[in-house]
């Protein structure tokens, strides 16, 4: 039985509540290892209009999927701090408070964890879903790892 959303005008949601964010980065970095890939946390939480759009953008815009799937592992990390829930506090401090930038947030590491970039997504923001999903791309592809 799936619990009920947290914010239920907002849907189902995306930010799973109960995980713990140094596992979930944990399991993403063996598997980036294993791919040859990076890790993109990307920081959120479920009553954000934004996070959600990214979401869509990333689960629907086919060179976004496409993008992540050859060259990343994507770990949402719910960050929600809505009357002092602090989901994640640790894992939020350990990269630097990226929501000190705003919500949502990325950052992006190498598969041995090391931080490479923190991004605000404000930049990436665009009237046009199409248009969203090309500068995430964009901002992706500077980061994608080197081909071996």
């Amino acid at each position: 039985m799936q619990a009920e959303p947290e914010y239920k005008s907002m849907g189902p949601d995306i930010f799973d509540r109960q995980a713990k964010a140094e596992e979930q980065i944990d399991q993403a970095l063996a598997r980036a290892r294993h791919g040859n890939k990076r890790v993109v946390l990307l920081f959120g939480a479920n009553w954000c209009p934004w996070c959600r759009r990214l979401h869509q953008a990333f689960s629907e815009a086919p060179a976004l999927r496409t993008a992540l799937q050859k060259n990343f592992v994507l770990v949402y990390v719910d960050a929600n701090t809505r009357t002092d829930k602090k989901r994640n506090a640790a894992v939020i401090e350990r990269y630097g408070n990226p929501l000190r930038l705003g919500l949502p947030a990325m950052v992006v590491l190498d598969q041995d964890g090391t931080q490479l970039t923190t991004q605000e997504t404000a930049s990436l923001a665009a009237p046009a879903d199409d248009e969203v999903a090309r500068r995430v791309a964009t901002f992706l592809s500077r980061w994608a790892p080197p081909a071996k």
